[in-house]
């Protein structure tokens, strides 16, 4: 919460929400899997969730026909040996889709650190281009080497053919990205079957990794929700770190959204609201559910 603070003071004013009067076709992104608000409203926010809690299978079982959780893999995040960064994958045989899941900032020291050392240091470079914050490329390579790498590529051939559905929240957003990334660059499965979706994802990266996530990775969905903050941090261009592209914007409810794909960052979406006008309940709630409620419960008091 401190680093959050501390970020948004670094944030400049933006021009208020308006509806674009004109898209720009000729640049906009072709998709294989396009945008689908119910997948992501009724199931990828429930795989997102369900990383928070400690019976992540009992959430998939709320959303999911038949789907079943592989294994949930924790790794050391930071200096702080306490703080774990953890993922799973899991296996959807009914929508034909392979599911890898990145879970979000869990407890305040971890935030404070992840806040530092992504706003204002400790950068590393990404094979894939450019350079990403060292706090998530420890994350993500740290889980994928304790064993996610070895549950990804058991499940790819296994199910040959199926799509693969990368998720995660905040912190976890950060993650699903560089594990996108990782996955199409390094060619260990069909992009054109690969969709990533997060929520609340911070700025990962600079302009060259924006540009080989956008490249890479034909299906990247980043949603975001009305005056969440997180999306801002760190601050646009500070030190080179900027979003890839695509952003599905929901104000308030919820309810309508608009797709910002001609750009990587658009005034037609989050940058279009009026900061620092920010809410930390608009970065814990999509769809009206407070996403790490859901696994701290393990969605035993969600009604679906």
């Amino acid at each position: 919460m401190q680093a959050i603070l501390l970020a948004l003071a670094l944030v400049p004013l933006a021009s208020a929400f308006v509806l674009p009067e004109a898209t720009h076709p000729e640049n906009r992104d072709v998709y294989t899997i396009p945008y689908n608000d119910a997948l992501a409203r009724k199931q990828l926010l429930f795989a997102a969730g369900a990383a928070y809690g400690t019976q992540p299978q009992q959430c998939l079982n709320k959303v999911f026909t038949g789907a079943t959780v592989r294994r949930v893999i924790q790794a050391r995040c930071d200096v702080n040996p306490a703080d774990k960064c953890l993922g799973y994958t899991a296996v959807s045989p009914n929508d034909k889709a392979i599911i890898v899941v990145f879970r979000g900032t869990n407890n305040n020291v971890q935030l404070i650190l992840e806040g530092l050392e992504t706003v204002f240091e400790y950068h590393t470079p990404w094979a894939a281009g450019g350079v990403v914050s060292q706090y998530f490329n420890d994350g993500f390579l740290n889980i994928w080497n304790a064993g996610l790498k070895d549950d990804f590529n058991a499940l790819a051939a296994k199910y040959p053919g199926y799509q693969v559905w990368i998720t995660g929240h905040s912190l976890g957003g950060a993650m699903a990205s560089l594990a996108a990334s990782y996955i199409t660059y390094n060619k260990l499965y069909d992009a054109s079957k690969v969709q990533l979706v997060t929520y609340g994802q911070p700025r990962v990266g600079d302009a060259a990794y924006a540009k080989a996530v956008d490249r890479d990775v034909t299906n990247k969905f980043r949603v975001t929700h009305a005056h969440d903050p997180v999306p801002h941090l760190p601050q646009q261009n500070m030190q080179g770190f900027t979003h890839h592209k695509a952003e599905v914007f929901y104000k308030e409810a919820m309810t309508k959204y608009n797709i910002c794909d001609d750009v990587d960052e658009s005034e037609f979406c989050s940058n279009g609201q009026v900061l620092p006008d920010t809410s930390i309940k608009d970065h814990l709630h999509y769809f009206n559910l407070d996403v790490s409620d859901l696994g701290y419960s393990n969605c035993a008091n969600v009604k679906v």
